[in-house]
């Protein structure tokens, strides 16, 4: 695939199906075939989280679409904060390619929009986290000069 016939824009609410079924197909702790995947997108509770999302003006959600199909996916949270002197973060989460298309551009062009999205909203500084098993994910964030600064931990409340 060629990177440059990769489109970025807003994600809209009748992309929540498929964005869910990447994000379920790219989850390395419950890895799913692409028919399970497009069945649990089409669970109402993604359609409720991206309503929260839109609500909300410092969260942003966008897919990627080559060959007028949905290929990629990440999401955009400004994170206003005191630390560095009030630097404003960007958190870039959610980051999903098609398997299928992995290692063509895509992830490459998601991560060049997310930076200068970041950038024009005044963002000083971008911050990502992944899966401790996606080794080659982390290969990939290091070719694009991410550097890993800190030790991640997260605690499920329900």
């Amino acid at each position: 695939m060629n990177a440059a016939a990769v489109m970025i824009r807003d994600a809209t609410a009748a992309d929540v199906p498929r964005i869910a079924a990447l994000i379920a197909m790219g989850d390395a702790s419950l890895p799913m075939s692409a028919a399970e995947a497009e069945a649990e997108g089409g669970l109402p509770v993604y359609a409720e989280a991206f309503a929260r999302i839109a609500a909300a003006p410092d969260n942003h959600l966008f897919i990627a679409v080559a060959a007028d199909r949905i290929v990629g996916t990440y999401q955009l949270t400004v994170l206003p904060g005191i630390a560095e002197r009030g630097r404003t973060r960007g958190k870039i989460e959610s980051v999903h390619v098609d398997p299928a298309l992995r290692s063509t551009g895509i992830g490459a062009a998601m991560m060049r929009h997310a930076i200068a999205t970041a950038r024009d909203k005044g963002i000083g500084l971008v911050e990502l986290s992944s899966n401790k098993s996606r080794s080659d994910a982390h290969r990939f964030y290091e070719r694009l000069g991410f550097a890993r600064s800190h030790e991640g931990f997260k605690m499920a409340l329900d």
